[in-house]
């Protein structure tokens, strides 16, 4: 019975230590394009414009951009963040970033600078998609980026703050 009981309590202690500490090691990679604007989007751009001009192409439009930041040895990121408008749909641009892994990470606008935010006046965007690559999450058309000083990276389980990105007009 103690020999049952001493292996049942190593199994558990090793599952929650795999649980807090691999997240550390484990890094995913994503490489997400930015979607195209579709045809009828490029269209009306440049149905507006007077016939003597050539059309341009509708690509995307930085509307913020941002640096990820250092918080400490374990919590930190690096790369761009940018919020990019392509053809009426905003999205919050990851462009070929490294961020350290722990679990249960989401990402989150927030009308705070410098690491700062709250639940209630932040907008949640979803879970973290990859630890290093290009990747985005699409910002609700109800929302207006400007009210939104930065990008938080935040560990639910600890609540801790990952990384964040100060956005600054472009």
């Amino acid at each position: 019975m103690r020999i049952a009981a001493a292996v049942l309590a190593v199994i558990v202690a090793a599952s929650v230590l795999w649980y807090l500490g691999s997240p550390l090691f484990i890094r995913t990679y994503r490489s997400d394009a930015l979607p195209e604007p579709s045809p009828a989007a490029a269209s009306a751009q440049t149905s507006a414009q007077p016939d003597t001009t050539p059309p341009s192409p509708a690509g995307p439009r930085v509307i913020a951009t941002g640096e990820l930041q250092y918080v400490d040895a374990i919590h930190n990121g690096k790369g761009p963040v940018r919020i990019v408008d392509v053809a009426g749909q905003r999205l919050v641009r990851f462009e070929d970033v490294a961020i350290t892994n722990a679990p249960d990470v989401h990402v989150y606008l927030s009308r705070e600078t410098g690491g700062a935010w709250s639940e209630a006046t932040s907008l949640y965007l979803g879970p973290l998609k990859a630890t290093d690559g290009s990747f985005h999450y699409e910002v609700p058309a109800t929302a207006d980026p400007a009210m939104y000083g930065s990008v938080v990276i935040w560990c639910r389980p600890f609540h801790v703050l990952v990384t964040w990105a100060d956005l600054r007009g472009a």
